[in-house]
């Protein structure tokens, strides 16, 4: 880990927290549809097994990060860049809950895994 830099950990940390409230939003909606009684069963589970598993991707994708995966870099750069319309859409809406953490952590990811020292952790000099 002391070989890592400073924003590389930053990325990975953010990263990591993003896929796990992916994960916990995937279960609270799983929950929620099989005690409560939802208008659309299916569109509702559809829901929350996108969450799961793009909230365990995301994990992953941090874990890929902390370990100088090169190929983690991409898949965060790219969840980024579809969460800031997202967020966008959402604090338009007001839901600024939802959506000022959201476009904070994405700017927050981008900074950080696009900036040198990280660049030159996962990718070298070459």
């Amino acid at each position: 880990m002391q070989n890592r830099p400073f924003t590389l950990l930053v990325a990975a940390v953010a990263v990591a927290i993003e896929g796990l409230t992916a994960v916990a939003i995937g279960g609270w909606v799983a929950y929620e549809t099989l005690i409560g009684a939802p208008d659309d069963v299916m569109s509702s589970l559809v829901l929350a097994g996108f969450a799961l598993a793009v909230g365990a991707g995301l994990v992953w994708v941090a874990w890929g990060i902390l370990q100088l995966m090169r190929w983690s870099r991409g898949p965060a750069v790219v969840t980024q860049i579809f969460a800031i319309p997202l967020a966008i859409s959402l604090i338009q809406a007001g839901q600024l809950a939802w959506g000022v953490p959201l476009i904070v952590a994405a700017a927050v990811i981008l900074v950080t895994l696009l900036a040198p020292p990280t660049t030159h952790a996962l990718m070298g000099d070459g």
